[in-house]
This record gives structure tokens, C-alpha cells and sequence, in this order.
């Protein structure tokens, strides 16, 4: 992923106003991100836990989407769980169940769509071997390091496209 600025980022996303994306707090030190690594930049916001945002390069553009934690969820701090992006396993809440407002009409009704996410949106980095999962017996894929990151993208792209089926 190529790096973006502040600019392009707030411009980017789909599923909330204008004013929305001007008052996301956007992550620290953009400039450091690993931008080389990223097949998206995603980031919780620290000072509302409940809300994340997820920035993807997609066709020549950015899209961008805010993300919420649902309320009332209960989470196993025993169990492992899958990333339904990067395929990872983690133990506890290393993943979250993150839902988007869908963009266009269907959001203004409320309609949302979910996934399972690595709880630090750092999926990327866990795909490439930069981070590691917390789960003690990982298994290893065979799976070829591109195959990897083109099975990632595949997944986050598969729940871009229902984020924005609504738009049109």
C-alpha cells in the first residue's frame, strides 16, 4: 500500500457524512506506518474503544469505512478465535466482530454488515510473519506467502463489496 495522508484518508470514507470523517482521530505516526506491509491501514480509535476504521486501496481510489464493536457481545477469554480476513488464530478477544454501517440508502436505515477481525486491525502484519499471534499452538499454513496476502485481500474486499452493495 502506498502511504496517504490525513487528506485522503478522511475523503475516503463511504459509510458516514462529511462531517463524520472530519472528527475521526486519526492514528498516530502515519509517517512510520509500514506502508510496504499494508494491504490496508486500519486503527481503533483510543478514545472511544467501541469504534475502528479501516482505510483500502480499491480499483484506483481509497474506501474507507468506520467500524463499531457491537454492544452487549460476550467474549470467551478461554477459546481461540479466527480472523475472518487474515485467517489468524488468537486467544481471548484477539479478535473482534466489527460492524459496518452499509453505505448509501440501506446505512441511513440502519442496515449493517459484520465480520471477524484481528482485534488490532493489523491483519497484514500477521499474514507477513512482522507480528505475531499470542496463540501458543499456531499452526503453521503451507500456503505460499502470496497466496496469503492475495487470500487476505480477497476476504477484506469481499466485505468492502457488501459494505457498499447498497450505495447505488
Amino acid at each position: 500500500m502506498d502511504p496517504i495522508g490525513e487528506k485522503a484518508i478522511r475523503a475516503s470514507f463511504v459509510n458516514c457524512s462529511k462531517g463524520e470523517a472530519s472528527r475521526i482521530n486519526l492514528p498516530v505516526g502515519l509517517a512510520e506506518r509500514p506502508w510496504g506491509d499494508l494491504d490496508y491501514l486500519g486503527w481503533r480509535d483510543p478514545g472511544a474503544p467501541d469504534r475502528s476504521y479501516l482505510v483500502a486501496p480499491r480499483g484506483d481510489g481509497l474506501i474507507g469505512v468506520t467500524l463499531r464493536v457491537p454492544q452487549g457481545v460476550r467474549r470467551s477469554f478461554t477459546k481461540t478465535t479466527v480472523c475472518s480476513v487474515c485467517m489468524t488464530g488468537h486467544p481471548g478477544s484477539g479478535v473482534s466482530l466489527l460492524a459496518a454501517r452499509r453505505a448509501g440508502p440501506a446505512g441511513r436505515q440502519g442496515n449493517t454488515v459484520g465480520a471477524y477481525f484481528c482485534t488490532d486491525l493489523a491483519c497484514s502484519l500477521y499474514v507477513r510473519g512482522r507480528k505475531q499471534s499470542q496463540l501458543a499452538g499456531r499452526h503453521e499454513e503451507t500456503l505460499p506467502l502470496e497466496d496469503r496476502i492475495a487470500r487476505t485481500v480477497r476476504n477484506l474486499n469481499s466485505f468492502l463489496d457488501k459494505v457498499v452493495e447498497g450505495e447505488k
